[in-house]
């Protein structure tokens, strides 16, 4: 059977404007034209995406269903057809990061990237969830954990410095003892390598009972949490690198353990290593790791 292509394209379109009068706009047709594409795919689909929600529409359930099953298809589609038609003479690179590294190391950085391929168009998707390229149109993921993923190119990004900090209107720097620790709020990055427990038994600290504590999960709030004054972080020198240059954080422990792990991995298949805009990028990487390494602050 042969697929309504051209109506599922546009119920794509009007489920994003939710409004048969907006899609026509963008299609550049009527919205009578839109109705007769709309009706041709439900009675292909042998049900109704489509109700009446005021002036507008709304999904169905069905409708809704269908939408996030063709939603990422379409949307690739139409970017692959734009670039072979033309429209975009570019080099797309698509990189998958870990939420805090894209927001707190890689975003700052990425400008000069940019500046230097200005031939290479960008594509950040931040999340937690590794990568399955032999499914996904990605083209390298920076990757959190230990570095242990047979069969694909691994290589440590930076060797991380995990640090108590916090804001200095909440303690001074160097003004207290790891003990007096327990004493604050501890702020805890529930994915994060290093935790609080195995911090203190570092320094001889047995855990209290009585500690109080704010979880993330997410270490971006947690660096945020800790420099809006909250409490105690035990962080990266990687991920805060700006916040402890800036001030906004700093380290109230006296001589202080440092605990030094690689937790983020550049990763990718073999044969992705010989595509020129992952050669730029993973050069430009190793530079800039270069540049934090130079310029790091620890406190």
């Amino acid at each position: 059977m042969t697929l309504p292509l051209r109506a599922i394209a546009v119920f794509d379109v009007v489920a994003r404007c939710c409004s048969l009068t907006k899609a026509a706009a963008e299609l550049y047709v009527t919205p009578s034209a839109v109705s007769q594409q709309i009706h041709a795919l439900e009675l292909h689909l042998g049900t109704t995406l489509l109700k009446k929600a005021g002036r507008g529409v709304a999904l169905t359930e069905a409708g809704e269903r269908y939408f996030e099953m063709i939603a990422e298809d379409v949307q690739r589609i139409t970017e692959a057809t734009q670039r072979i038609r033309g429209f975009r003479s570019r080099a797309a690179l698509t990189v998958r990061t870990t939420p805090t590294l894209g927001s707190k190391w890689l975003l700052p950085r990425l400008h000069r990237f940019l500046d230097a391929n200005p031939d290479v168009e960008v594509r950040l998707n931040a999340t937690t969830e590794p990568t399955d390229f032999s499914r996904e149109a990605v083209d390298v993921e920076i990757r959190h954990g230990e570095g242990q993923w047979p069969g694909v190119f691994v290589e440590g990004l930076a060797e991380e410095i995990y640090l108590p900090v916090c804001a200095p209107a909440y303690a001074l720097p160097q003004s207290m003892e790891a003990a007096e620790l327990q004493q604050h709020r501890l702020i805890y990055s529930v994915k994060a390598q290093l935790q609080w427990p195995q911090w203190f038994a570092s320094v001889g600290v047995l855990p209290s009972a009585e500690w109080t504590r704010l979880l993330f999960d997410r270490s971006h709030m947690a660096i945020d949490a800790a420099a809006d004054g909250l409490g105690v972080a035990l962080e990266s020198n990687l991920m805060m690198w700006r916040e402890l240059q800036e001030g906004s954080l700093v380290c109230p422990v006296r001589n202080p353990p440092q605990f030094k792990l690689t937790t983020q991995w550049v990763v990718c298949p073999f044969d992705h290593l010989r595509k020129a805009k992952v050669q730029l990028f993973l050069e430009w990487l190793r530079q800039e790791r270069t540049t934090w390494q130079n310029e790091s602050v620890l406190p």
